[in-house]
């Protein structure tokens, strides 16, 4: 289910609803201005000399209704603040009639977006100080995700987006050798789903279009929508596939294979020896089970952009949105199919670190 509640507030509306935090007292229009982000699920607004961002939910890609979906992402935001990685978050905005999803203030990291592949070390240094955090009890990770199988719930959003193949369109071979995948991924999944895999708090959009390098050449991560607590595996691949590191038009680079390896072992070198071998064996599975969770999230978007609720590519610039497209083409052509598939086979044989 996708739940989407934008819809047009009048400046009016929103700078009232503001003002009302004490963050925010005296605000104007004049204090607004796009933040120069291409998030998918949000819009982000720039309060000038406060320091502050407006997050702004177009969508929940979950379909949580407008109160859940925000404190799932104040609650993530929270619990990732102790890594030093991640903004703080300043207040909440209940959902409104002038903002129907709410909102969110967080912390404005001033910087640039990351340059690949020079950035890769402080990527991993962020990740790692997000995925060493300690680990709540089981009990105690609500709202948050914590799935009893990482990788059953991969599986399932797999499955999930999978569902949009047919109306997507896609050239025969390449359905068919998508056909393929998802029967590979089943076919793992059930000979591991039952085993214990690590766990730690992950962001899961981990692609480089959601970091932000500040001066001193810190990475940071801005988009806590999907953290939950599951497989760090999922994170180093979804920071590193062709189809992440292509993915914003900002970046737009492709990883050499050993810029990925030294991307992998920098980030192993940050762990203690115990995680470190309790993580090495599901970096190259994960790879190809994150591969195929992105290019069904693709072909999904590829469908529900059709529409005019929060999916919408009308609410893209035109800039990004031809750049998405041409992603697209190239992402879902039988050809790249093909090489990536193969390439990530090629990695669960030889390994990857």
């Amino acid at each position: 289910m996708i739940l989407s509640f934008e819809r047009k507030s009048s400046m009016a509306a929103r700078l009232k609803a503001l003002s009302a935090l004490p963050a925010l007292a005296g605000i104007s229009a004049a204090s607004l201005e796009p933040a120069g982000f291409t998030g998918m699920a949000h819009e982000h607004v720039r309060i000038k000399g406060r320091g502050l961002i407006l997050l702004i939910p177009r969508l929940s890609q979950w379909g949580l209704p407008p109160e859940v979906n925000l404190a799932y992402q104040a609650s993530a935001f929270r619990r990732a603040a102790p890594s030093g990685h991640t903004p703080r978050l300043e207040a909440l905005l209940p959902p409104s009639l002038a903002f129907p999803m709410g909102a969110l203030l967080v912390e404005e990291i001033r910087g640039r977006k990351v340059r690949l592949p020079d950035d890769l070390g402080a990527m991993a240094l962020c990740l790692s100080r997000i995925h060493c955090l300690p680990l709540p009890r089981a009990d105690a990770r609500r709202p948050l995700l914590s799935p009893d199988s990482a990788l059953k719930q991969l599986l399932a959003t797999i499955e999930l987006q999978a569902g949009f193949i047919e109306a997507a369109g896609l050239a025969p071979q390449s359905a068919a050798m998508l056909a393929e995948e998802i029967a590979a991924a089943r076919a793992f999944v059930a000979a591991h789903g039952e085993m214990q895999t690590p766990t730690a708090l992950i962001v899961t959009d981990s692609h480089p279009g959601n970091f932000v390098v500040d001066a001193a050449g810190k990475a940071w991560f801005v988009d806590l929508e999907k953290a939950m607590y599951a497989l760090p595996a999922v994170d180093l691949a979804h920071a590193t596939l062709y189809t992440s590191t292509r993915f914003d038009p900002e970046i737009d680079a492709t990883l050499s294979r050993e810029e990925t390896r030294a991307f992998y072992r920098g980030y192993l070198e940050l762990l203690d020896p115990g995680r470190r071998a309790a993580l090495v064996p599901w970096l190259a599975p994960l790879r190809r089970l994150v591969w195929l969770r992105t290019i069904t999230w693709c072909i999904r978007w590829t469908v529900a952009s059709q529409g005019s609720d929060g999916w919408s590519r009308a609410r893209l610039s035109a800039a990004v949105l031809a750049h998405l497209e041409a992603c697209l083409k190239d992402f879902l052509s039988p050809a790249r199919i093909a090489e990536l598939r193969d390439e990530l086979r090629r990695d669960e044989c030889q390994g990857l670190v």
